[in-house]
């Protein structure tokens, strides 16, 4: 808010180059909040800006932009600027913003690096693209176990500078193999003398370069950390993974998961950034599918239609039919398709689960085929609608309802299982897809009902 009152006074000094002026304005600002006020900026002013400011401060401010504006950044600086920010920038927030862009501008960034970082950022690249290893930042403290208190201490005075947190130590053998980590605490507390390994519990929570990121996310979740070790396949410490790189993961996860069970395809920018274009075969894709399958709808209404033309009464309750059970299908196949992202249930799970829909979808038909039943029955003796067999139409509705709202339980919490099994997202599963597919059994449902229990009277 500070920043965007100020920007007509940046834009002010800027344009008289009063670059003294800048640095001393700049100087305490967040790098986050100087971030939100350089990218509003036009694209010749921000490149100034990041002139004038000190370089590490510059590195920071930079991490907080978006992968556009920074890739936009990079292409209006000088060659030795750009330089400068890059070799100050973490391994990890360099790395995913290396990812998000062409192989021809990666192998120009990388170029611009020294030997040392340039290793690092290869290194970290050669890691697949959702890996840990990809999120890792190779920064640490690492100390020994024969140390005591007074040295680690000294240690850090010494070299912690260039960590990514001194919050955690790791203690390692003379080969590199992880054997704990010990939070910073433990140091302050204990008498100096007192050997490390007395410090040592034994009982290290990691992940491995090769992991999901999901299972990061899932792993700091679970353990409530801020910062992990990563080990390579050996058991050796190659990096650490801090919070807020996972938080980003979440989010990213937590999006795509929300857009597919919206039925589109995952947006892979921003949606004020999305192309038209991008837009239109994201969704454009997803409707045709689903326009197809209620094509099926279509179908089965008209092999229906004899019986619709008897008892045109039944159309009026086929809005109600079909968007109940659609609704339970969705309900169920949201709840199970969020319980397997938090590891509430896995595959093994099924046929618990299939129990408790018919259960509830049983329950929740009864309630909503009672409802219609009243419905139909105070219309009925009010306004004598629906003729002399208004009884058996009730009956019709509420049991269809039952059955109709049973099924769309059941289907929309298995679909996400067969998928699962296949190998697919369950997230594919979307609300859209599983009422799609229940709007079609429920008519046949509906119909059949009314077959049976209509039969010799309307039908």
């Amino acid at each position: 808010m500070l920043g965007r009152l100020l920007q007509p006074e940046i834009q002010s000094l800027v344009a008289a180059r009063d670059f003294t002026q800048l640095r001393e304005l700049f100087a305490d600002w967040p790098p986050v909040d100087l971030a939100d006020v350089i990218k509003d900026l036009p694209a010749d002013e921000r490149v100034t800006i990041f002139r004038v400011l000190p370089q590490a401060l510059a590195a920071d401010v930079f991490e907080y932009l978006e992968a556009d504006d920074q890739e936009a950044l990079l292409h209006s600086m000088g060659t030795e600027t750009a330089a400068g920010i890059l070799n100050e920038m973490s391994p990890d927030d360099r790395t995913a913003l290396l990812e998000e862009l062409p192989p021809e501008a990666v192998r120009r960034l990388i170029a611009l690096l020294s030997p040392e970082e340039r290793t690092i950022a290869q290194g970290l690249l050669g890691y697949p693209a959702d890996s840990v290893g990809r999120l890792m930042t190779p920064d640490f403290l690492v100390i020994r176990a024969e140390w005591d208190v007074a040295h680690a201490l000294t240690y850090v005075r010494e070299r912690g500078r260039d960590s990514e947190s001194l919050n955690v130590l790791y203690v390692t053998d003379e080969a590199g193999r992880l054997l704990d980590d010990i939070r910073i605490r433990e140091f302050l507390l204990r008498p100096l003398d007192t050997p490390v390994r007395e410090l040592m519990r034994d009982n290290v929570t990691s992940l491995m370069v090769f992991d999901d990121r999901e299972l990061a996310v899932e792993t700091f979740r679970r353990y409530d950390r801020t910062i992990l070790p990563v080990t390579d396949t050996g058991g050796r410490l190659v990096g650490v993974v801090t919070a807020d790189d996972v938080l980003d993961v979440a989010e990213e996860e937590a999006t795509e998961d929300i857009q597919k069970l919206g039925g589109l395809e995952a947006l892979d920018t921003p949606y004020m950034e999305t192309s038209l274009g991008q837009m239109f075969k994201k969704r454009g894709t997803w409707l045709v599918v689903l326009f197809l399958g209620e094509l099926l709808t279509a179908t089965a209404m008209g092999y229906f239609q004899g019986e619709l033309e008897k008892a045109v009464v039944l159309a009026v309750f086929l809005p109600l039919i079909i968007s109940s059970g659609g609704n339970s299908g969705s309900q169920a196949s949201t709840l199970i398709i969020r319980a397997m992202a938090l590891r509430e249930i896995t595959l093994g799970d099924w046929w618990k689960v299939a129990r408790r829909e018919v259960v509830s979808g049983t329950m929740l038909g009864g309630l909503l085929g009672g409802v219609g039943f009243l419905r139909i029955t105070a219309w009925a003796l009010i306004f004598h609608s629906y003729g002399e067999h208004w009884l058996l139409i009730a009956l019709t509705v509420g049991f269809s309802l039952v059955g109709v709202v049973l099924w769309g339980s059941l289907s929309g919490a298995l679909l996400p299982f067969l998928l699962r099994r296949a190998g697919v997202d369950p997230a594919t599963c979307s609300a859209p897809f599983v009422a799609t597919l229940v709007d079609v059994t429920g008519l046949i449902i509906y119909f059949l009902t009314a077959a049976v229990l209509l039969r010799g009277t309307l039908l």
